[in-house]
């Protein structure tokens, strides 16, 4: 089974490009490959308020901006623990009005939907790439890369008159206070973040199988954001999966001229390389990129998923212990780490990684599902070591 590499979720981290020209959007897109899109796909869509939105706004929000200003009464609106609060969940990235309905979203939503209603309200809007760890996941067969957003909201002129001592600006993240501080930012244009929703809903499509689909969305994707190059990294995995490999050499040798280290480039376009018949390229391409990232994402835990089916749990055990030391916080690993503990016998242990993968499940099927397991060992008379 082949796998390719997406950076995308949350929103998606693009490194500053060594050629300044604008890539040529229009000589990689291809519509005729495709039927139309089955859905509607509009970047005015992103932003929008629907009526509850409005009625909310106009009523709760507006009453409490009489008494504390626009901003401070936004951030109580749609944060304070007794108002909306959203719940993190990674299945899909959602616009302003999807976010609002469903209460939930990842930080990309939490980001589109505040501004939604910042822009409405008149506030300062400030959009911001956050250098974070990189984290990896995947679903099926793509490796997606996980960025980071968030937003500063800039109080306005009288609003700091009021409150001197005060910081003007409210950094709204998912991120606890203390740790969303340590991280630098960056500031990113509207039409990124656009690109980045795109880009994210093309990804969410291509997992899903929905080839056609993703086409359309990472379409626009570039088309409202053509400097975001993992846009483009997406568009070249979606003609990798349709079949259209000529097209999609030429999106990823357009990314590896632009930026010769890109990681999901260069293990995508050497994968397509073999895959053409172009086995020298595909070599050169593989060596440089084991100089660049000896271990590759998941490196370790596929090993170890072989030594499970193996039945070699000690030798799973160190295996995923490994990817557990490179990425703490990541479910799946936390989660097989605790099976390996199970069949070794290893019943605390076993209860600890589950515990730490039901936290940090990204969305509420996986969260159901360690749950589940983690009541499996309660339940069952299993005792601590």
């Amino acid at each position: 089974m082949k796998t390719w590499a997406i950076l995308c979720i949350c929103a998606l981290l693009s490194a500053c490009a060594s050629v300044t020209t604008v890539p040529p959007v229009e000589n990689v897109l291809n519509d005729s490959l495709f039927t139309p899109p089955p859905v509607r796909i509009d970047a005015a869509d992103v932003f929008a308020l629907n009526d509850e939105m409005r009625h909310y706004l106009d009523n709760d929000i507006a009453k409490a901006a009489r008494a504390k200003g626009t901003t401070d009464a936004l951030v109580d609106a749609l944060y304070a623990k007794q108002q909306l609060k959203l719940e993190y969940e990674s299945a899909m990235t959602r616009n302003a009005a999807q976010a609002y309905t469903s209460r939930s979203g990842n930080c990309l939503s939490l980001v589109i939907m505040t501004a939604a209603f910042a822009k409405q309200m008149g506030i300062n809007v400030e959009f911001q790439s956050v250098y974070v760890e990189e984290a990896w996941s995947r679903r099926g067969n793509l490796n997606f890369l996980s960025g980071h957003v968030n937003l500063a909201l800039r109080k306005s002129a009288l609003e700091t008159h009021y409150a001197p001592l005060g910081d003007p600006t409210t950094i709204i993240d998912f991120l606890p206070p203390d740790e969303a501080k340590k991280y630098r930012r960056k500031a990113i244009a509207e039409s990124t973040i656009i690109g980045m929703y795109m880009n994210n809903r093309a990804a969410e499509s291509l997992a899903a199988g929905n080839v056609n689909e993703a086409y359309w969305w990472v379409r626009e994707a570039v088309r409202q954001a053509p400097t975001f190059l993992s846009a483009y990294n997406t568009l070249g995995v979606i003609y990798q999966t349709h079949g259209n490999l000529k097209e999609a050499d030429r999106v990823f040798s357009m990314i590896l001229e632009r930026e010769p280290d890109n990681v999901a480039a260069l293990s995508n376009q050497a994968k397509l390389l073999a895959q053409l018949g172009r086995n020298e390229e595909a070599k050169a391409l593989s060596l440089r990129l084991t100089r660049i990232e000896p271990f590759p994402p998941f490196y370790f835990f596929d090993r170890g998923m072989d030594a499970m089916r193996a039945g070699n749990f000690k030798l799973a055990k160190e295996l995923f212990s490994k990817e557990v030391n490179r990425a703490a916080y990541y479910h799946e690993f936390q989660f097989w780490l605790g099976i390996a503990d199970l069949r070794l016998g290893d019943i605390q242990e076993a209860r600890e990684h589950m515990a730490i993968a039901l936290e940090t499940g990204p969305t509420s099927a996986d969260r159901d599902l360690y749950s589940a397991k983690l009541q499996q060992l309660k339940t069952k008379g299993y005792r601590p070591n």
